[in-house]
Order: C-alpha cells, then structure tokens, then sequence
C-alpha cells in the first residue's frame, strides 16, 4: 500500500474514442470522464514529483529515453484516432485530479478534438547550405558582378574598399533570397493546408547540422489531401536543391502546434 502511495499519474493525451492501447506498453491505461478518455501510465514519486523531475531534467540520457516513451505512445494512440497531445512531464497526483482537470476543461478539449478530426500536422523544416548559395548568387547579381570586375582592375588600396562593400553586398542578396525563398516555400505549402504556424529557427547545436535553418514550420493537413502536400513539398526540394536548400518533410506529428489547450498537473 505504502508503494501505491507513490505512484503519480502521467498523462499522454486525451482523445474522445476508446484507445487501442498495444500489449508492451507497459502500465499505459486509460481513465474515462464524460466522453473523454486520458491515456495515462502510473510513474513513481521519486522520478516525477516536481523536485525529482527538475532534477532528473539535467540528466540528458534520462530525458531522452523518457520523451522517447512519451511520444512513441502518443504516436501509438494517433494511428486509431484523433488525440490531444500534453508535453512531457504532465503529472497528476490522482485520478481524480485528473478528472476535475478534464471536468474543467472538457468543452475546449471537445472543440479541439473535433476541428483536429480527419487531419494530420506535418512539419517542414529548410536548411540552407550558405556557401552553396552563395555561389549562385554571385553569378546572378548584377551588382556583385560588376563590383567583381571592379576590384579586378583596381589598386590594392581601392580593391580592399570595394571588396568590404562587395561582403556587404552579398549578406544583402543572402538575406533577401533566403527570406524569398523560405516565404515562396511557406506560402504554397500553407495554400495546401487547413492552417500553418512559423516556429522558432533552431541553432546547429540542436540540429546537429552543418547547414543553417531558414524555415521551420508546422502545417495541418486535411487527410484527403496529404499525398498533394508532400509532393509539392518534394517540387520545392527539387526546384531549391541547386541553391543550397534542402527540405525536411516530416510526419504525422502529434499536433501541438494546433491545439489550444491550457495544461495543468
């Protein structure tokens, strides 16, 4: 008994149909209130009380194994229906918290579930490789050609001036082509979406990669029109590649990015 004490209630998300919770998934179960059902696993105090979790929070591989769980089960439940996602660490100290929390909040989490009905969020994120564009721009912009030619048959004096606004230059055009590119590029997928949101740009330490992120965006697909959203998505990869941007097209994601939902624990 005093073990059950210190279980805590972690929620995934909620969904208005009963889920198909798949066998392995270890405690996950679900807790019924009014024509909703949260899809929830009991966790134990010394991981998940607000003091343990803070802690634990510093600690990267436990973070990592732990979304992991969260969105696999997440992900799990969205193949069969509609879901309202919660972020990681949403905690209860009992099921009837739990319930008052769905009580309180059960008509906005009924509004949402219904508009997010028959529709996936995807995400596309643009990384620009900036030396490959670069290269092409310098063929393709009058002003940067001829200030070239310029500092070609000038003195080294007048040469070292003109190749300082040459740079400044070439971080206009750079600027300029990325953010007509990155809005082209939004502005079609978002024509084939219910809604669309701009997130964040984030840093090479968090994308482990080489090149720059221009774009990350989020899109909500209407199912019937998916396969047309990717492939216009693939056009925009193909039409870009050659000016150093590659397309990261990924999903169905749980929809955090449209949901409007005020989450407590």
């Amino acid at each position: 008994m005093e073990a059950a004490k210190k279980d805590l209630i972690y929620l995934y998300c909620v969904t208005k149909k009963v889920p198909k919770l798949k066998e392995g998934e270890g405690r996950v179960y679900f807790v019924y209130h009014q024509g909703l059902y949260a899809v929830v696993s009991k966790v134990k105090e010394s991981e998940f009380s607000a003091e343990n979790l803070k802690k634990n929070l510093a600690n990267l591989a436990w973070i990592k194994s732990k979304v992991n769980i969260h969105e696999k089960i997440i992900e799990g439940v969205m193949r069969d229906t509609c879901v309202l996602p919660f972020k990681f660490g949403t905690i209860f100290k009992t099921e009837d918290s739990l319930k008052t929390m769905l009580e309180k909040h059960m008509g906005e989490f009924k509004e949402n579930l219904e508009n997010l009905e028959g529709k996936e969020e995807w995400g596309v994120k643009i990384y620009c490789d900036i030396e490959k564009l670069k290269s092409t721009l310098i063929k393709e912009e009058a002003e940067i050609l001829k200030m070239g030619k310029e500092i070609a048959s000038s003195s080294p004096g007048k040469a070292y001036v003109l190749k300082k606004k040459k740079e400044e230059l070439m971080k206009e055009a750079l600027n300029r082509r990325i953010n007509e590119y990155g809005q082209e590029s939004f502005e079609i997928l978002r024509g084939l979406s219910i809604e669309a949101r701009i997130n964040k740009l984030l840093p090479k330490e968090v994308t482990e990669r080489d090149d720059e992120m221009i774009l990350n965006s989020a899109f909500l697909v209407d199912k019937n029109r998916v396969a047309e959203f990717i492939q216009a998505a693939d056009g925009l990869k193909v039409k870009y590649k050659e000016r150093g941007l590659n397309f990261d097209c990924t999903g169905p994601w749980p929809p955090y990015n449209f949901t409007t939902i005020k989450e407590e624990g």
